[in-house]
C-alpha cells in the first residue's frame, strides 16, 4: 500500500468502522457552578476582575446575565450585598436599565440611591438624585427620606438641612423631622420646628411627628411644650396625639397619670389610644391589666390592629403563657389580619427556646394555612429543634416544604438534616442526604461529619464509613481550593 491515495482511503475507512468518542469530561465543580454562586455572586463577580473600561465590564454584565433573570429584587441583592464602591454600583443600575429594560421610575432609582447612602457615597448619591430629576423624575417623600436620612445617620446634618431648603415644601419639613426623631436626634427635630415656623405653613402631622419623638424617650415636659404650641397654633390635639401623650407618660413611669387622661378623654376612643394603655401596662410586665383595656376594646367596637395583638402575644410569649398565646394568634387570624414575616419568626425564636417544638409547629401550621410567607430563618429554626428532638418525620416534611416554597437549602440545612437522622439512628438516610450535600458542593462540619461516621463505625458499617471518608475527604479538598481562588479574586 505505497500510495498514499489508497492509505488515506483505508484510514477512513477505519474510522467510520472504529469511531473514537470523544467524551467531554465535566468536573464536578462545573456541574455545580449554580449552586456554589448565587445569582447576586455571579453579577458581582464580574467587578472583582477590574476589568479596564465601563464597555468591557458591561459586555461582561450581559455575558454573565444570559440564564439569569435580571429585575428589581435581584438588583437590590446585588447592590446591598458585597463590597461595591460606588462607580461600580451606579455602572451596574446603569447596564440593567439599558440592558434589560428596568422600569426608569422613582422606585427604582429609590434602590439605588438607598444602597449609596447606606455606604456613604453621597457624592454619587447626589448625582444620582440630579440625573433623576434631570430626567423629569420628581423625587417622592420615600426618595428624600432616604437621601436625608442617609446624611442624618452618618451625622452630617447640614447637608440634609440644604436639601431642605432647596426643596421647602411642608412634606419635606415632615421628612426631616421623622429622620431626625428615628435617629433619636429629637432636640434637633423640635429646634427645627420652632426656627421654620413662620416660612412654612405646618398642620396637626407636623407637631405629631415631635411629640412621637419625644414620647419614645418618655420626656413629657418636651411633649406638654410641643403640644402647648400647637393648640396655641390653632390645631386640636387628634386620636393619635394622645396615643403619644400616653406612651410618654407611661414610659417615663407615671401610668395613674395615664390612666387618668384615659378615662377623663370625652373624644372617641380609637385604636391607637388603647393601643399606648396595653403597652403601658405590658411595659410594666402587667399583662391582665394589659388585657382589661384589650376587652375594653372590644367592647367599645374599636376594631384590634397588628399593633394591638403583637405585643400581647409576644407578651405571652416572654412569660411563657403558650396555651394564650396561640389562642391570640388564632383570633388575630380569625380577623385576616396578616402577621409579617419577621413576625412570624420572632414567635417561633421565642417559642424555641424553651420546651419542645410542638408549639412552634402549630404557629408555623396556623401561619402556613392563612397563606403567611415564612422566612428562610424561621424554617431554619424549626429544623434545628425537630433535629435535636430527633423528630424525624415532621423534619423531613418542613424541610419539603421550605424547599416547595422557593427557599434553597444551604450546608446549614443539611446539618440539621444529618443530625436528626443520626440521632434517631437512620444512618442509611443520613447518608443519602450526605451524600447529596456533597454533591452540590457543601461540606458540612467536622462535628456532623464525625457524629455521622462515629455513628456509622458503632453499627459496625466500617465500609460504609470509609467511603464517607474518603469523599469528605475530596470535598474538603475542592472547598479549600475554592476559598483559595475566591481569596485571590478568581471568581468561579
Amino acid at each position: 500500500m505505497n500510495n498514499p491515495n489508497e492509505e488515506r482511503h483505508v484510514l477512513d475507512q477505519l474510522s467510520v468502522l472504529l469511531p473514537i468518542r470523544h467524551q467531554k469530561r465535566t468536573s464536578e465543580l462545573n456541574q455545580n457552578q449554580d449552586v456554589l454562586l448565587s445569582p447576586e455572586d455571579t453579577l458581582r463577580g464580574i467587578f472583582i476582575h477590574k476589568l479596564n473600561g465601563t464597555n468591557a465590564v458591561k459586555r461582561a454584565l450581559t455575558a454573565a446575565a444570559v440564564d439569569l433573570e435580571v429585575n428589581s429584587d435581584l438588583l437590590a441583592k446585588v447592590l446591598n450585598r458585597g463590597n461595591l464602591d460606588g462607580a461600580s454600583m451606579v455602572m451596574l443600575f446603569e447596564w440593567a436599565v439599558e440592558h434589560h429594560k428596568l422600569l426608569q421610575d422613582v422606585s427604582t432609582y429609590n434602590l439605588l440611591l438607598k444602597a449609596l447612602g447606606r455606604r456613604k457615597f453621597f457624592d454619587f448619591m447626589m448625582n444620582v438624585l440630579s440625573v433623576m430629576r434631570a430626567q423629569g423624575l420628581n423625587p417622592n417623600n420615600q426618595t428624600l427620606f432616604i437621601v436625608m436620612d442617609s446624611f442624618v445617620k452618618a451625622k452630617r446634618v447640614s447637608k440634609a438641612l440644604r436639601i431642605l431648603e432647596e426643596f421647602g415644601s411642608v412634606d419635606c419639613l415632615k421628612v426631616m423631622l421623622r429622620c431626625l426623631c428615628q435617629r433619636s436626634q429629637v432636640a434637633a427635630a423640635s429646634a427645627l420646628l420652632n426656627r421654620m415656623k413662620g416660612k412654612v405653613q405646618y398642620d396637626g402631622e407636623t407637631y405629631n411627628i415631635v411629640i412621637r419623638g419625644w414620647s419614645k424617650f418618655g420626656r413629657v415636659n418636651e411633649i406638654q411644650s410641643v403640644l402647648k404650641e400647637m393648640v396655641e397654633d390653632g390645631f386640636d390635639p387628634d386620636s393619635l396625639t394622645f396615643s403619644y401623650l400616653l406612651e410618654g407618660l407611661g414610659r417615663n413611669g407615671l401610668i395613674d397619670d395615664a390612666i387618668k387622661i384615659f378615662d377623663n378623654m370625652t373624644q372617641q376612643k380609637n385604636a391607637a389610644i388603647f393601643n399606648a394603655m396595653i403597652f403601658n401596662f405590658i411595659s410594666i410586665g402587667d399583662i391582665d391589666g394589659c388585657l382589661k383595656y384589650y376587652d375594653a376594646m372590644l367592647r367599645n367596637n374599636c376594631e384590634p390592629n397588628i399593633d394591638t395583638y403583637v405585643p400581647i402575644i409576644s407578651a405571652f410569649l416572654k412569660a411563657r403563657r403558650v396555651a394564650d398565646a396561640l389562642e391570640l394568634f388564632d383570633e388575630m387570624l380569625g380577623r385576616d389580619i396578616m402577621p409579617s414575616v419577621g413576625m412570624i419568626t420572632s414567635f417561633i425564636e421565642s417559642l424555641s427556646s424553651y420546651g419542645p417544638p410542638h408549639a412552634a409547629m402549630m404557629i408555623y401550621k396556623k401561619a402556613k394555612d392563612a397563606k403567611c410567607t415564612i422566612s428562610v430563618s424561621a424554617y431554619k429554626i424549626l429544623l434545628m429543634r425537630l433535629s435535636r428532638f430527633g423528630k424525624c418525620g415532621m423534619l423531613l416534611k418542613v424541610w419539603d416544604e421550605m424547599e416547595q416554597s422557593g427557599h434553597v437549602s444551604d450546608v446549614q440545612v443539611y446539618e440539621y438534616i444529618i443530625n436528626g437522622l443520626c440521632n434517631n439512628g437512620q444512618l442509611e438516610n443520613a447518608m443519602v442526604i450526605m451524600e447529596d450535600c456533597l454533591k452540590k458542593g457543601f461540606c458540612p462540619s467536622r462535628l456532623i461529619c464525625a457524629k455521622l461516621n462515629n455513628k456509622l463505625l458503632a453499627s459496625k458499617k466500617v465500609e460504609m464509613a470509609y467511603k464517607l471518608f474518603l469523599k469528605v475527604k475530596k470535598n474538603l479538598r475542592n472547598e479549600n481550593v475554592q476559598k483559595c481562588w475566591r481569596a485571590k479574586g478568581w471568581h468561579f
